[in-house]
């Protein structure tokens, strides 16, 4: 399998622009060059209603939110969404357009979550945060126009981690009742051990390898939260009765076989899964509009998958 003729371009971008590598850079570094990347694509999302940057309250004060409403009437379903970036960098500015698209293609209200990041605050605050704000969109559901009985959770890359995590968590907890966890290209193992680490380790975008030990160092406290499952969702000691799952994985990618692997393991849980794996695709397709055509057929996909969850 090849990579797509598109995605051939960008990297071929990538490399004239002669960035520096992920992991040679600071994590205040690497987000700024993240901003940058991000405002030089140039995306802006779908039409929706309106935004606003609002908080929620966390075990370590006020989280910042961003919360989108679509062009349709209320109560509207939820999508509490976070954004990727491998617990270390990435932000609400940069995850904007991909918020934006998720409210207009699924028509839900969005909670876009700013969750604590490493290295200034490790593992477990990104999760702690994740949670306290599906709380919070559960229990402020009316008084945002929305219904508190059909919430989802969505992610990309270390955002896909989060929303594992938190799908988990309500599980455990009773509630809220996630309809749907929509997981693209997860974190699902930060042991970081699989084929697609070894087949597609450099060459293929930003994330390599060294960059995804690169994130796990700025993540963890250290190599014993790789076994914890907040960290490695399928490390979990059962999946069962968790919500129904949709995941999107990328052909050319080092995460590819945590997606695989997770989905398959959900299955095998008696969890309903629908998996879709986009080939000659790269780690952060998914954010790579408009250059990318099924980036923006991916986030149609979510879409799609949210209103049938929403509805069913």
């Amino acid at each position: 399998m090849s990579l797509h003729p598109q995605i051939v371009l960008s990297l071929k971008a990538l490399a004239d622009a002669n960035l520096p590598a992920m992991h040679t850079l600071t994590p205040v570094e690497a987000r700024e060059l993240m901003t940058a990347v991000t405002r030089a694509r140039g995306a802006e999302g779908g039409p929706i209603a309106r935004a606003e940057d609002r908080t929620a309250p966390g075990p370590a004060g006020d989280i910042p939110v961003r919360v989108y409403w679509p062009n349709e009437e209320g109560p509207l379903p939820i999508v509490v969404y976070f954004h990727g970036g491998g617990h270390v960098i990435g932000s609400l500015e940069t995850h904007d357009a991909i918020a934006r698209n998720v409210a207009c293609e699924s028509g839900a209200l969005v909670v876009s979550v700013d969750y604590r990041m490493g290295p200034e605050h490790r593992f477990p605050a990104a999760v702690e945060d994740s949670w306290a704000a599906v709380l919070w969109a559960a229990e402020a559901a009316e008084s945002l126009g929305a219904d508190p009985g059909r919430i989802a959770v969505c992610g990309d890359s270390a955002g896909g981690n989060l929303a594992a995590v938190v799908a988990l968590l309500a599980r455990d907890a009773g509630g809220p009742a996630i309809r749907l966890q929509s997981l693209v290209y997860p974190v699902s193992d930060y042991n970081l051990q699989s084929d697609s680490y070894d087949a597609f380790a450099e060459g293929y975008g930003p994330l390599t390898r060294r960059a995804m030990e690169w994130f796990r160092t700025h993540y963890l406290n250290g190599p014993a939260d790789a076994e914890d499952w907040r960290a490695s969702p399928i490390k979990a000691a059962s999946l069962a009765g968790v919500a129904p799952a949709h995941v999107i994985t990328a052909s050319h990618d080092v995460l590819r076989d945590d997606g695989v692997r997770y989905a398959a393991a959900l299955a095998a849980a008696g969890v309903p899964v629908r998996h879709t794996e986009y080939a000659g695709m790269i780690h952060g397709f998914f954010g790579m509009i408009p250059a990318i055509d099924d980036a923006a057929a991916a986030h149609r996909e979510v879409g799609a998958e949210m209103r049938r969850a929403f509805t069913g």
